[in-house]
């Protein structure tokens, strides 16, 4: 084979995964937020889980995206492993669709879908604009990379080394192994799939060993998701095992018929088939059809197989575990689409730790237990380490491809973790005025402790609305945090001119009016953090409009 032909061949294949890589990266910056919702919101049971599978696959190009997406969410527990092989069934079913693309030969137009594309991104002045044409300028370098390829396999025909060498690959298992491996090293079966369609088309290729390259792309494509998923957790490596298992019984099963009734199912597949590229693409998305029908009855004995295959419990990082992350970090897939939800979820934790902290702290200043306000330093630690992971991460994902409405909303989470921080250091500070009354024996009034003891519920109240709205993005009690907020401004200057008339009866020490004045103040400054939680969510849809 000349070398011209060969540095054809691979600048078309380079074209054709660079517009791949392209058009899926473009459409999940621009809807990859919608689409994560849609996951969410859909995945309730493995039939809908399915249908949403199939359509997030078709829409993004790439199954390996959306497998890791769902490894996201059942790390971030907003997806279980039974809910997550649905959408994995269906996402083998939608990452046919390239290959259904490329069978009507669209590379005649690849020119003036990129020039398209090109002036777009030259001309218009709108971002939303420019990144859809971000899109069509991927799909326009994909048709471009597979007429350069077609090109090159022309000219393959008049090589009759080529020609027998492909001509003598008739052994399945041959042909599966060599898909096996191909897509492993490209990572994806759409670009492996196509690159047999095309040869194919060229008549390089017999029609029914093509039966078993796919077969093999379909095993090899899991490949992505079990090496992300090493260094995860274990569900990280049982969602990665559903997706391998499901292709590993389904090739199997194939095999067994192919291996009796190899003619018919070629007959059948021919049957809405015109040419040798559409027997291919129809083969591609019948044999995945056909994998989910069969199987799909079967997917809670394929979840409890991939149980068995790593067997026991990750270390619970419960919401007092020290210095570790739960969400995210090394522990876990790292998905563009995912990554902000994995924020929230780890901002919550954080907000947990120091709402309860807070509490301990008035606890033991009313107390004095000496454990409780060494813990209280302790859990303080530990939420300074959540402040700057959470916080160097953010900086990572920052300059990361995330969906647009996730790189708007990076503002509002750097605010929020800052919050969250200074009132853990709130709770410092109270620990600090418990130290203080062991040292001078200070005392408060029984009216002061009410006064605290008040304030205190008034405060928590407005952290666990605040939370509560920040985490699941809704107004639901967003007047509720503005009027207890006005409340616990009225209650600070009460109760400071309370504790003054207090101070000038004599009812109270002023070493213990000083700390009461802190503390009070200081719980005050909470609500105030607090309160821009709640409104983190309003500046999230600023920077989004």
């Amino acid at each position: 084979m000349s070398a011209s032909v060969l540095l054809t061949m691979a600048g078309g294949l380079g074209l054709f995964l660079f517009g791949m890589r392209v058009m899926s990266d473009s459409i999940e910056k621009v809807a990859g937020a919608k689409l994560r919702s849609i996951l969410e919101l859909f995945t309730t049971n493995r039939f809908s889980g399915m249908i949403v599978g199939v359509i997030f696959t078709a829409i993004i190009q790439s199954s390996s995206a959306c497998t890791a997406m769902v490894v996201s969410f059942v790390n971030a527990g907003l997806m279980n492993l039974y809910q997550a092989a649905g959408v994995i069934f269906g996402a083998n079913i939608g990452t046919t669709v390239t290959s259904q693309l490329v069978s009507f030969n669209l590379s005649a137009y690849a020119p003036l879908i990129l020039l398209a594309g090109v002036l777009c991104v030259m001309f218009i002045k709108n971002d939303q604009v420019k990144k859809f044409a971000e899109i069509v300028i991927g799909f326009g370098v994909l048709f471009l990379g597979l007429s350069t390829m077609s090109s090159a396999m022309s000219a393959m025909k008049s090589e009759p080394a080529v020609v027998n060498l492909l001509a003598s690959l008739k052994n399945p298992f041959m042909a599966t192994l060599m898909g096996l491996v191909l897509t492993s090293v490209i990572q994806s079966s759409s670009v492996t799939v196509s690159i047999v369609l095309l040869l194919a088309n060229q008549d390089l290729l017999s029609l029914h060993i093509t039966l078993y390259i796919i077969l093999g792309c379909n095993i090899g494509a899991c490949s992505t998701a079990l090496l992300a998923s090493l260094a995860g957790k274990k569900d990280a490596k049982r969602t990665a095992l559903i997706h391998f298992w499901f292709n590993v019984i389904g090739t199997a099963l194939l095999y067994v018929i192919l291996f009796f009734a190899e003619d018919l199912v070629m007959k059948l597949i021919w049957l809405i088939s015109s040419d040798n590229g559409r027997f291919v693409a129809n083969a591609h998305t019948l044999i995945k059809i056909f994998q989910v029908i069969v199987l799909f009855p079967f997917s809670n004995l394929i979840v409890k197989l991939a149980c068995l295959c790593v067997p026991g419990e990750d270390k619970k990082v419960g919401y007092r575990e020290s210095y570790q992350l739960k969400y995210i970090g090394d522990k876990v897939v790292f998905n563009p689409a995912t990554a902000v939800v994995e924020v929230v979820k780890e901002l919550d934790r954080m907000a947990s730790l120091a709402s309860e902290n807070l509490n301990r702290a008035m606890n033991a200043l009313i107390t004095l237990d000496e454990e409780d306000i060494n813990e209280v330093y302790e859990v303080e630690k530990n939420i300074n380490f959540l402040n700057h992971a959470i916080t160097d991460y953010l900086v990572k994902i920052n300059q990361s491809t995330l969906p647009i409405e996730d790189l708007k909303s990076i503002g509002a989470l750097f605010h929020v973790v800052n919050d969250i921080e200074r009132i853990g250091d709130h709770a410092e500070n109270v620990a600090d005025a418990a130290r203080q009354r062991i040292a001078d024996g200070s005392s408060f009034s029984k009216e002061a402790q009410r006064e605290m003891g008040e304030m205190l519920e008034m405060v928590n109240k407005i952290v666990q609305y605040a939370i509560e709205m920040f985490v699941k993005s809704e107004y639901k009690h967003m007047q509720d945090v503005i009027d207890l907020e006005d409340r616990v401004d009225e209650m600070e200057r009460e109760f400071q001119q309370a504790h003054v008339e207090r101070l000038t009866k004599g009812e109270c020490t002023p070493a213990a009016g000083m700390l009461f004045s802190d503390v009070i103040s200081g719980l005050e400054r909470v609500s105030d953090h607090a309160t821009n939680i709640a409104f983190a969510i309003m500046d999230q849809e600023k920077e989004a409009s």
